[in-house]
């Protein structure tokens, strides 16, 4: 019982693990794009699910090759870079103030932006602690667990953050635009704070 307790301890952690900033930053971004509040919410599903695989992958790479953690320094610039690009092509397309239902690659852009997420920040930090764990096979539960922890966590966070693109709640297009551009601006800030403070 006494191996469990990571495990368990692992879920909790990751569903906290998807509410970072510059997760819900990017989730923010993707579900904006939506009139649908499921299709929002598979967004979430999707980036959990991309952070997970390469939770999963990286973390067996880690774990089965005996290999020596890097620095995440370089993957918490590209998210940074990220960020900027997707503030920056929310707020030079008009197209993008307008939630849609019909977009291209409806998933597989959130997918990506979570395997990005995967190998940077946190995601790398919860590998170091793999070393705590005797078995690698125990090791890997805690890394999918908190995985699975994040895919719950922005599933619930993608269905709130759609709230104000919903159709009830979208009183102006002005006002609709306003969040969008201020949603813009504030993933263009952070990615940026995240490019400097790596670099």
């Amino acid at each position: 019982m006494h191996a469990l307790l990571p495990i368990l301890f692992a879920a909790i952690m990751g569903l906290g693990h998807a509410f970072e900033p510059d997760h819900l930053i990017a989730v923010s971004q993707l579900v904006a794009r939506r009139d649908s509040t499921l299709l929002a919410v598979k967004d979430g599903l999707y980036w959990g699910l991309g952070h997970t695989t390469m939770l999963v992958v990286f973390g067996s790479v880690i774990l089965f090759g005996k290999l020596t953690l890097l620095s995440g320094g370089y993957f918490e610039v590209l998210v940074g870079l990220v960020l900027i690009g997707m503030g920056v092509g929310r707020l030079t397309n008009r197209a993008n103030f307008v939630p849609t239902r019909n977009v291209r690659n409806p998933h597989a852009w959130a997918y990506a932006i979570g395997l990005l997420h995967g190998l940077a920040g946190s995601g790398v930090l919860v590998l170091a602690v793999l070393g705590e764990l005797r078995s690698p096979w125990l090791a890997l539960a805690y890394v999918l667990v908190f995985g699975l922890g994040s895919v719950v966590g922005m599933f619930g966070a993608a269905g709130l953050m759609h709230i104000p693109f919903t159709r009830r709640m979208r009183l102006s297009r002005a006002l609709t635009g306003s969040v969008v551009a201020v949603s813009s601006l504030i993933s263009i800030a952070y990615g940026g704070w995240m490019v400097y403070s790596n670099c």
